[in-house]
């Protein structure tokens, strides 16, 4: 054999051993199973190690707290908190019933197991290190240990320690012991950490007297304690408390511990209404709450905590010092306003409804983005929920200038191939069908009074907020673009994009509307309110973010917005309370005003170059359980519209809080502000309207007899952004003047600490 023909001989040998037998070979079934095998024992090795490393530490959960402390943009201080408020009961003085309701919450084999869930564990594991973040499937044990010696981090060292901790408790400690722990250290909202403290805090009962519906309710909102307060939940919220209370009675019904007859029996304990600590009464208690909020929501962002309740939880421990963008003087101003133009003047033992009226206000500069002013409703002691920053109450015709910045955006189009501007034609007659492509959509919103004006003006329509015309508009830009535009500006994400959403039928908080405007008065930029300016704790720094974002919208769309929003003011809805007001001088202002559906809420937000406020007036039935409710009459005004008390609201707290007069700088050849139709007077307002000054714009053979300004495309009562006939009064603002000691652990065995 030649030397050629060996080399190829040993190729092909090689290449036979490198084949499927030679892989076969080197992965053989006895090589897989004793590399598994080995990396078992070597994971049980670790945990061994682990086991005998890791000692129970020292409780840490009831150690005195430290308190959160407040402070005004000047730097003085708002308030500040007291001590957490906790009570440890023994657990002989929980009714065994209410015992079980934790137990059929969280851990239905918690009597039997060994105080860890394995499964759940590894599942923690795997989704902090793929940064999925906070998951369920922790039994009461490791819960616990979680809340009394561990920290809330989301890490793995973390989850190992509780998971070998909880092992070395769940053996040295009694079941009972281990619950009583679990249940005396658990955070309940409302600043309550224990059953004690959320027995009176929800109920205003002791531990010893609660019920087990009551203690179902208590047991399902530790899930969720921001989420699931009935008090301050949303819709969504208080149908998922529900179906958490539903959850853990038929739990105890499967587990024998509550008969079927009684589960039948058991009505919802709707809870009681908070009661404020000290020092949170007035606007205090709504400023600190909106405060902590964001703060929340910045620890979550930044990794600080898995979840808001969670960040919530690490706030209301304390050793916080909070400084809000407040400015004590225009926050003084605000109030004022309300008291002035709205709240002196109703008297609930004359008129029943008067009762029932909410105020609610935010104050945005639109250069920095911070919150200078806040009302969130008449005392935090007296109404706990916070009216600036609600989400529940229909936005009405204040959504009008979003789909007019969504049109002007893109483009866009009338039906008839026309581009959209302020100079525009759109038919104006109430009930005119809107159409696509020469179909009819469905949607045919009534006018005001059901009044129809003909062919008007985009301009017109904007002053007199004609239903029809912005329906239209709305289909002729696209609604799913006027929803992503509406979500960019600020506005709740995922609305959903159909015709109705024209007349503002989704809810919207005076926070978020200011803060819409904000980002129009800032030509264009994203403006996120900010209530909070830093945070700052003995652990930690936290980085708040820039209120002031990218150009969401071009600035001639921005600009030519504000130029139309001036003639809503000049010779619309506003005309009476604003254009008129003798505070106004000559300054220059841009506005909407909106009434919803069943005057259910009323609105005026508006904007000079330097300050952007919202005011809205919400109906809320003053009994529990709190819905919404028409405002007519109230006031002793036939109809709360926003041009009345809002726009009166609004023109005291502007006039006074912003400054030089200044005028706005835009970008733009469109609207009322590049138009004018009128001259600034210095007149006193008279007690009746004022009759109809049509614009420049506005075709002759247009009736000018009301303001058709309706928001509802139902066949419910009307309702109107048309001011009132009560003369508004405005009375000028006055100036505004000026490591902790870790206790034994009370739940270890004798000789433990």
């Amino acid at each position: 054999m030649g030397r050629a023909e060996e080399r190829r001989a040993r190729q092909r040998r090689g290449r036979r051993a490198a084949g499927p037998g030679g892989i076969r070979r080197l992965f053989t079934w006895k090589k897989i199973l004793g590399t598994f095998l080995g990396l078992c024992l070597l994971g049980i090795g670790g945990f061994i190690l682990l086991y005998l490393l890791i000692d129970v530490p020292k409780g840490n959960a009831l150690a005195q707290e430290q308190s959160n402390v407040y402070k005004y943009a000047d730097g003085t201080t708002l308030t500040r908190t007291g001590e957490v408020n906790r009570e440890v009961v023994d657990l002989a003085q929980v009714p065994k019933a209410v015992q079980r309701t934790f137990v059929a919450a969280e851990n239905k084999s918690f009597y039997s197991d060994s105080g860890v869930d394995l499964k759940g564990t590894a599942r923690g594991v795997l989704n902090t290190l793929s940064g999925k973040g906070k998951q369920g499937g922790s039994t009461i044990t490791q819960q616990y240990v979680k809340n009394y010696y561990l920290t809330q981090e989301q890490t793995v060292t973390r989850k190992l320690k509780e998971l070998v901790i909880s092992l070395k408790v769940d053996r040295q400690m009694s079941k009972d012991d281990i619950l009583a722990g679990y249940i005396n250290t658990s955070y309940y909202g409302r600043g309550t950490y224990g059953i004690q403290a959320a027995a009176q805090a929800y109920y205003r009962v002791d531990a010893d007297d609660l019920t087990v519906e009551q203690g179902a309710y208590l047991a399902a909102l530790l899930q969720a304690p921001s989420q699931y307060d009935w008090a301050s939940a949303s819709d969504t919220g208080k149908k998922l408390v529900k179906q958490r209370w539903n959850y853990v009675l038929d739990n105890m019904v499967e587990e024998g511990w509550l008969s079927a007859a009684d589960r039948a029996d058991a009505k919802f304990p709707v809870p009681e209404e908070p009661k404020g600590a000290p020092g949170m009464e007035g606007q205090t208690g709504y400023l600190v709450n909106a405060a902590n909020q964001e703060l929340a929501r910045r620890l979550v962002e930044q990794g600080a905590a898995a979840d808001t309740e969670e960040a919530m939880a690490r706030i209301d421990r304390g050793g916080w010092t909070i400084t809000v963008n407040i400015d004590k003087k225009k926050q003084s101003q605000l109030v004022r306003a309300v008291k002035d133009q709205l709240t002196s003047k109703l008297d609930p033992d004359e008129r029943k409804v008067d009762a029932d009226v909410q105020a609610g206000a935010a104050s945005v500069d639109p250069k920095t983005g911070k919150v200078v002013a806040m009302y969130g409703g008449v005392d935090y002691l007296k109404h706990f929920r916070n009216n600036a920053t609600r989400l529940d109450y229909q936005a009405a015709s204040t959504f009008k200038p979003v789909i007019l910045a969504a049109a002007l955006e893109d483009g866009a189009e009338t039906q008839d191939g026309e581009p959209i501007t302020a100079k525009t034609v759109y038919d104006g007659d109430s009930e005119r069908p809107a159409v696509d492509n020469g179909r009819e959509v469905g949607f045919a919103p009534p006018n005001e009074d059901d009044v129809s004006y003909g062919d008007v003006t985009v301009q017109t329509a904007m002053n007199k907020s004609i239903n029809s015309v912005f329906a239209q508009m709305g289909i002729d830009v696209g609604m799913e673009r006027v929803m992503e535009v509406a979500e960019e500006l600020g506005m709740s994400a995922g609305l959903e994009a159909v015709p109705a959403q024209t007349l503002g039928s989704m809810g919207a908080s005076p926070l978020q509307m200011a803060g819409v405007y904000a980002t129009l008065d800032n030509h264009g930029k994203k403006v996120t309110p900010a209530i909070v300016a830093s945070a700052e704790h003995k652990d930690m720094t936290v980085e708040m973010p820039d209120p002031i974002g990218e150009q969401v919208l071009s600035r001639e769309a921005a600009d030519t917005v504000t130029s139309v929003l001036t003639g809503v003011v000049d010779d619309g809805t506003a005309r009476v309370s604003v254009r008129d007001n003798p505070a106004r001088g000559e300054q220059q202002v841009a506005g909407k005003t909106g009434t919803s559906d069943e005057n259910r809420s009323a609105w005026f937000t508006g904007y000079t170059p330097g300050l952007v406020t919202s005011v809205g007036l919400f109906g809320e039935n003053d009994e529990p359980p709190h819905n919404q409710v028409p405002m007519y009459k109230a006031g002793g005004v036939p109809r709360v519209n926003g041009g009345g008390f809002p726009a009166m609201i609004w023109a005291q707290y502007t006039f006074g809080a912003m400054g030089p007069v200044t005028e706005f700088d835009l970008e733009t050849d469109q609207g009322a502000a590049v138009e004018p139709s009128w001259t600034p007077t210095s007149q006193a307002p008279t007690s009746e309207a004022p009759s109809e000054e049509p614009t420049t714009e506005e075709p002759s053979d247009e009736p000018t007899s009301r303001e058709p300004t309706t928001e509802a495309p139902t066949t419910e009562p009307p309702v109107t952004d048309e001011p009132t006939t009560e003369p508004p009064t405005t009375v000028s603002p006055p100036a505004s003047t000026d490591e902790p000691e870790i206790p034994e652990n009370p739940f270890a065995p004798d000789g433990d600490e």
